[in-house]
């Protein structure tokens, strides 16, 4: 079995929305297969010394994100809305993302969510806005939230940040294969081609 590209995102990041959204479409039609990969910027962020997003500790190059953000939706036909509040809390959005029994629709619930966020400006870090994601797709949201806050998922998603680091992860959105890495929403179709022609098969 060939060995997979990860796809790590980031709720809160603005060039993981276009990422997440064309992903899957790009991988399959290369034939490769994609595993998502939720952690949180935050903690790298800090040990960095930011207390913030680079994108507002810098407001001109916050201000060329937004609006290159906004070429790139139309570009891909996304819909796109500022958010009113940046960065979003997307802590509990990842633990209910890195659930083992959400693997199946991780995919379908990742994208729902980047949705409500940059197309329909809802603030993710509320509860009641993952909750109606969760009932969208069908899910029981009282159960997943709870397990979602459990001390073992949360660990795990502390984990999983913790293997970003270990790979080197500076940012969102960063494609693995192997051991390289490919950072942006631009490096997407890179990232594919890369994996086609280097992947490991048993």
């Amino acid at each position: 079995m060939a060995d997979p590209l990860e796809l790590w995102f980031e709720f809160a990041s603005t060039y993981s929305y276009p990422a997440v959204m064309r992903a899957a479409q790009a991988a399959e039609g290369a034939g490769v297969t994609l595993v998502w990969r939720p952690f949180l910027l935050g903690p790298i962020f800090r040990a960095q010394g930011w207390n913030d997003s680079p994108f507002n500790l810098q407001p001109a190059k916050g201000r060329y994100m937004w609006r290159d953000l906004e070429r790139l939706c139309a570009r891909y036909g996304l819909p796109f809305r500022r958010p009113s509040g940046f960065p979003r809390n997307g802590l509990l959005a990842a633990r209910v993302a890195v659930l083992p029994e959400v693997e199946s629709w991780r995919p379908d619930f990742v994208r729902a969510v980047f949705h409500a966020e940059f197309a329909e400006d809802r603030d993710i870090g509320e509860e009641e806005a993952i909750a109606a994601v969760l009932a969208a797709l069908g899910r029981d949201a009282r159960r997943l939230l709870a397990a979602a806050g459990c001390p073992p998922n949360k660990q795990r998603l502390r984990r999983q940040t913790e293997a970003a680091v270990a790979l080197g992860i500076f940012g969102a959105p960063t494609f693995v294969s192997g051991q390289e890495l490919f950072w942006g929403n631009d490096r997407l179709e890179e990232a594919v081609a890369w994996h086609q022609g280097h992947r490991e098969v048993d």
